[in-house]
């Protein structure tokens, strides 16, 4: 099957040692899907490959809604369908929070500042945070920050949401807040690949789990299944370790 994100013998080398190992995956639109498994397994770099922030070798294929993930005019495509939140949150410091979130609607999809406002007012509204409108990024919590940067993402409009780790640089009391926005998200119909340690959340909101170590796919499946009876000696390992942390 050929998903919305289509992935073919994904392979990445940084020098002589290979992070990414010929991984093959579909993603159906609108599908919720989880990253998991263990510091050092390729997660980070799997998603940061589809809208080529890395690079990857030749042999590899990645699309995204029919585009190739390759250099030119048809990165610029996908990189308009593809919203990405990072773990450290990227905001510009010098510009508020509305400010934040108008900047690419009008810079790349040439908006005007009235519509690029109310455009970000919606979405402030939706992540929680518009009273918090005309600060500045310094006088925000952490998850308070990264709700704007979700709500950043957003503005343009993407098909795609790549979360990379969204809440390991949150104070735990913060990381709810970010995860009750990503599970509003979920229920929109946007498609999500979501890296994440949040084991619950995963169970929770994913349609579809998959479980990554030394740069390949070990084991993917719904998250009950996953969870309750993986297959694989490493899920079990891995499950075993941080769920009974």
């Amino acid at each position: 099957m050929n998903g919305f994100v289509s992935i073919r013998n994904l392979q990445k080398f940084y020098g002589e040692f290979q992070a990414l190992k010929g991984i093959n995956l579909d993603i159906a639109e609108g599908e919720v899907v989880c990253v998991v498994g263990p510091s050092g397994s390729g997660k980070s770099t799997l998603i940061r490959c589809i809208n080529h922030l890395e690079g990857f070798e030749s042999v590899s294929e990645v699309v995204v809604d029919g585009i190739p993930v390759t250099s030119g005019k048809s990165l610029a495509k996908v990189r308009a369908e593809v919203g990405m939140v990072f773990q450290s949150f990227n905001l510009f410091p010098h510009l508020t929070v509305r400010r934040n979130v108008m900047l690419a609607p009008q810079r790349v999809r040439g908006l005007n500042a009235i519509d690029a406002a109310a455009r970000a007012d919606v979405l402030l509204k939706r992540v929680g945070i518009f009273e918090q409108a005309e600060k500045y990024p310094e006088h925000l919590s952490g998850g308070q920050q990264q709700r704007v940067a979700i709500a950043r993402a957003l503005a343009m409009e993407p098909r795609v949401m790549l979360f990379d780790e969204p809440t390991s640089a949150l104070d735990p009391e913060m990381v709810g807040e970010v995860l009750d926005v990503m599970k509003d998200l979920a229920g929109t119909g946007v498609t999500m690949i979501v890296v994440t340690h949040e084991m619950g959340f995963a169970r929770q909101v994913a349609d579809r789990v998959i479980f990554m170590d030394g740069g390949e796919v070990i084991e993917t499946g719904i998250p009950e299944e996953l969870f309750s009876n993986p297959k694989e000696i490493r899920t079990q390992n891995f499950l075993s370790a941080v769920l009974n942390h």
